[in-house]
């Protein structure tokens, strides 16, 4: 490495754009969706599968579902077909779906029955066709409830169905486990069937395209990255609200609460995409490297730190959208003196050189006021007065990376107001992906399940950040778990949450950006 007469460090990591990329050509290969006649497969995958066809990426493949209940492969195509065009009918084209439909097969089966997965093997040399080198390309989709996916790798492992008869990948969806404990387990058992380079745990948060522009954004922009730290940032805020109640997912969410379904995954890989250092380049090892150390940087919490730091709470009957809404207690599968939390909040920091002292305030929860994920950098109040005490600037400069539902990036800063004397008027500079690009933003699992085909780890979880991130959460929902709350109910569907998540910032003279 050496410096240019430009002052540009010049080193091979660096110097990508005089590298020709590399021509990549997709092998043939077979995806088996576990859960095959699930919803997550009706919704999404074979939706995000279609799609791919469509735009001409995929060519020699095969899709393989397996469960229940039973079906032929004719059978398994029709229902695929009214899945499709219930909830995605605007893709939907007659001719093109009567060709994607010659790639679907159907393997009816059980999980815990070996028999079947004799069959499935029968089935995959059947269907699938032979890649380069003689080998036979197989993706293992754990479209299933999370008990079930040790039973299934363990079955895969037994009749030696990942590593020595095909080149297989696995991809996992979360929950990674129930707690730190149970995560080390899965990871256990999907290390004794599959090298870790085999393993894609998804979370689809990283699949959307401004989650993955944070890392651009920050990178490519002198302005904002020289600014990226403790000497400027005043403090930094993730909130990731939904509208939504828990829908049919009763049962699940009983035995999740909001810190196990969101604040574990979604929003820890956002609190390291935002707080992560520089990698050397855009590699997954680099990348995920640098997130690792931010989970490992985020401080403990005891049980003083979580009572004073952290707010849990559940939704109420209220109103969303003009619309009457039962609470948590009211939906179904729902105990009915249920303590499960619905929204959580907290202070968390990193304590590392660049964000030694700067908070990083959580927000998340289920029928918030609006469906909003929004990460804000509120930036450091300037000491001087130069426009008299009565034109201080009230507004502090944010930036906000906004992820759903409008994606875009807005900078807030105070201009002079016309014609006033010395009067301070807080404006924005608004970035849209929507109206700059004219394009529409593509679903995050037709991105993910694009790079697991291409061998791109880059946007999956690894195995010791799983842990990390369990690590995390664990001491606050064991102190939850063992302190029945006396007030749930706490807020009202419709609004943002207990009013305690409000005082937990105005009693250091901040408040929430997003509202």
């Amino acid at each position: 490495m050496n410096w240019s007469d430009t002052g540009v460090i010049e080193s091979r990591f660096l110097q990508t754009c005089n590298i020709r990329a590399d021509e990549f050509k997709l092998e043939p290969f077979v995806m088996v969706i576990f859960g095959g006649r699930g919803d997550l497969s009706k919704r999404k995958l074979l939706p995000a599968i279609y799609h791919l066809f469509k735009e001409k990426e995929l060519v020699d493949f095969a899709v393989l579902g397996f469960g229940a209940p039973p079906a032929d492969d004719g059978q398994y195509r029709e229902i695929m077909k009214e899945s499709l065009r219930t909830f995605d009918g605007e893709a939907y084209e007659e001719k093109i779906w009567e060709e994607f439909g010659k790639h679907l097969f159907f393997l009816t089966g059980v999980f815990e029955e070996e028999k079947d997965y004799r069959k499935l093997r029968e089935k995959i040399d059947s269907i699938g066709i032979t890649a380069t080198g003689g080998v036979k390309n197989v993706i293992y989709y754990l479209a299933v409830p999370p008990r079930e996916a040790p039973v299934i790798v363990e079955k895969l492992r037994k009749f030696n169905l990942s590593r020595a008869t095909y080149q297989a990948k696995i991809i996992v969806e979360k929950p990674f486990g129930h707690d730190l404990q149970s995560a080390r387990e899965l990871n256990r058992i999907l290390d004794d069937a599959f090298d870790e380079n085999q393993i894609y745990r998804i979370d689809h948060y990283l699949g959307k395209d401004p989650v993955q522009n944070i890392i651009f954004f920050r990178f490519s922009n002198a302005i904002f990255e020289e600014i990226w730290n403790r000497r400027y940032i005043d403090n930094v805020q993730i909130t990731v609200a939904e509208e939504i109640g828990i829908d049919t997912r009763g049962a699940f969410y009983e035995s999740a609460g909001v810190v196990r379904d969101i604040v574990q995954n979604h929003v820890m890989q956002l609190f390291g995409l935002v707080a992560m250092e520089p990698p050397i380049a855009f590699k997954a090892d680099f990348i995920r490297e640098e997130k690792l150390k931010i989970l490992r940087s985020i401080r403990p919490m005891n049980e003083e730190y979580i009572r004073e730091d952290t707010v849990r709470g559940q939704y109420g009957p209220g109103w969303i959208r003009g619309e009457r809404v039962p609470g948590y207690r009211e939906e179904e599968k729902v105990f009915p003196r249920s303590n499960t939390p619905t929204f959580f909040a907290g202070k968390f920091y990193v304590d590392n050189l660049r964000w030694a002292g700067v908070p990083f305030y959580i927000r998340t929860g289920k029928r918030l006021a609006r469906r909003v994920t929004e990460i804000c950098l509120q930036l450091k109040q300037l000491p001087l007065r130069l426009f008299g005490r009565t034109c201080d600037v009230a507004e502090p400069d944010i930036l906000i990376l906004t992820i759903q539902p409008d994606e875009k990036i807005a900078l807030r800063f105070g201009v002079k107001y016309p014609y006033s004397e010395n009067q301070i008027y807080p404006v924005s500079m608004v970035f849209s992906y929507k109206e700059v690009f004219q394009t529409k933003i593509h679903p995050p699992y037709e991105r993910l399940l694009m790079d697991c085909m291409k061998g791109d780890l880059t946007l999956f979880v690894r195995e010791d950040a799983v842990e990390e991130m369990w690590a995390i959460v664990d001491p606050i929902l064991s102190q939850w778990e063992n302190n029945t709350p006396a007030d749930f109910p706490n807020y009202k569907a419709g609004e943002w949450g207990p009013p305690q998540a409000r005082l937990l910032l105005e009693r250091e003279n901040r408040r929430w950006l997003t509202e």
